[in-house]
């Protein structure tokens, strides 16, 4: 047997797929720094640009009412600034919503002035940065689960589980020094699974209540919030993550004066008592979602599967699209009829059916046909953009089922207009949606795509002729 070069083995290892995580996390990131602008700057512009962490938890507003708990505080330090300022020179904020992990790069290359993340940032090492005084002091990370499961007291016993961390989660790190403590007593590796980018903070937290997730670590503060609205959550303060940490705001290292500013502020600003009252408004009444793949549950799929998955093939799109938006509308109860005329698996009106040419949409066969084409009209109609990816397209043309698709245009013109992404739903156009409509649609297409993505980790099992790793999401 001949042995191969050397030079052909780098080759080939050079052409092997990547792992999973290692192609979402992308090229190493680059930053070029920029002109630093301190308060005078600040003051001249009588802008203040705010990166925001784009989750819900840290920056949400739904139809005028701040939920996001930097909101009161960023308006606080507005107020602050502003104190002894006539209105032809005060300072407006101009929040700039990003995912966690890309604040700090953001920041360094100038595209906003403060970052203000909601939660814990593993701070790069960089001179270029600084942190400000504690927003709040002595921050754990704390392991959440869901009421019922079992509970742990120490972190050794948490060797060979897994644990779904949000995208950019602080807990990372923890994570990995853990498990070469937990290699050192030969003892398995937790095993650390990474949440899709659409998934924020508590939309890992609202899984985990559902039992899609086995378990998360998040912030100690985060996740007393939420099981307030999310009372299946269970914190355990017994496994020791990490040492407690201070949660800050960041600026540029350079911009003194607002640095200074932002310092003398939280030393006096107190945490309003009402602070969490339209957060706990919303939430309370809130769709949460369940596990889809509970047994009864996984039963009926399997007798839906043929048909769910002969019209998705006939219009170019995932079966367990389908089969998301099908156990949102009806929980794969063929039977349910809803308000409006809405029928049957996947809630489609007898006039949308016509449309696209089906009648009869008692039978499930057509129900599921109907819903099928009536979507595919709208991808091609209105999200046939090759701006749009995959994953985004479908969260529009959901959020066009649910709202119309000249709402939801009209929407992203708005996300334009203020600067969003426009081809982004997640985090960017329902930004739009919560200030005008409300929780409802946000809440709609998140629901369906927390469906998917717990059908997606199942594929295999769920199809077992299927690919493995084979995603059609939403072609074109």
């Amino acid at each position: 047997m001949t042995r191969p070069s050397l030079l052909t083995v780098l080759l080939l290892a050079l052409l092997a797929p990547l792992p999973a995580v290692a192609r979402l996390a992308g090229p190493v990131e680059v930053v070029q720094p920029s002109k630093v602008r301190d308060l005078a700057d600040i003051r001249h512009s009588r802008v203040l640009r705010v990166l925001v962490n784009q989750s819900r938890n840290s920056s949400g507003e739904v139809q005028g009412e701040p939920i996001g708990v930097e909101y009161h505080r960023l308006r606080a330090f507005e107020q602050y600034l502003n104190g002894h300022v006539d209105d032809a020179q005060a300072i407006h904020l101009k929040l700039i919503p990003k995912p966690k992990d890309q604040l700090i790069g953001a920041l360094q290359r100038g595209e906003g002035d403060l970052v203000a993340p909601g939660e814990l940032v593993d701070l790069p090492d960089t001179q270029q940065v600084s942190a400000s005084d504690p927003v709040l002091d002595d921050v754990p990370l704390v392991l959440v689960g869901a009421k019922g499961e079992r509970r742990y007291s120490r972190v050794e016993q948490l060797a060979g589980k897994t644990v779904t961390l949000p995208a950019g989660s602080a807990a990372g790190d923890a994570l990995h020094a853990i498990n070469q403590k937990l290699a050192l007593r030969k003892l398995a590796p937790i095993q650390v699974e990474w949440a899709d980018p659409s998934l924020a903070v508590e939309d890992v937290l609202e899984m985990v209540q559902a039992g899609i997730f086995p378990m998360t670590i998040v912030e100690r503060p985060i996740a007393q919030r939420w099981a307030k609205v999310m009372p299946k959550l269970m914190i355990q303060p017994g496994v020791q993550v990490s040492v407690p940490e201070q949660q800050a705001w960041y600026v540029r290292t350079d911009a003194s004066m607002l640095q200074a500013s932002i310092d003398r502020f939280l030393k006096t600003y107190r945490v309003p008592s009402d602070q969490d009252a339209a957060f706990m408004r919303v939430y309370r009444r809130l769709y949460q979602v369940h596990n889809p793949l509970a047994h009864s549950d996984r039963q009926r799929l399997e007798k839906l599967r043929p048909v769910l998955q002969r019209y998705a093939r006939e219009q170019g799109m995932d079966w367990l699209n389908l089969a998301a938006l099908a156990f949102k509308e009806s929980q794969l109860d063929p039977s349910v009829r809803g308000s409006g005329g809405a029928t049957g698996l996947l809630q489609i009106t007898a006039s949308a059916a016509q449309r696209v040419g089906v009648g009869n949409i008692q039978q499930v066969d057509n129900n599921v046909q109907a819903a099928a084409r009536y979507l595919a009209m709208i991808r091609k109609k209105f999200f046939a953009s090759p701006q749009l990816n995959d994953r985004e397209r479908m969260a529009f043309v959901l959020a066009a089922y649910n709202l119309g698709p000249e709402r939801v245009q009209a929407m992203r013109a708005e996300a334009r207009r203020r600067g969003l992404n426009p081809n982004q739903w997640f985090f960017q156009v329902e930004r739009v949606a919560m200030e005008q409509v409300g929780m409802g649609p946000v809440s709609y297409v998140n629901s369906v795509n927390k469906y998917y993505l717990a059908y997606d980790r199942e594929r295999e099992s769920l199809d077992p002729g299927a690919m493995k790793g084979r995603r059609i999401a939403f072609n074109r």
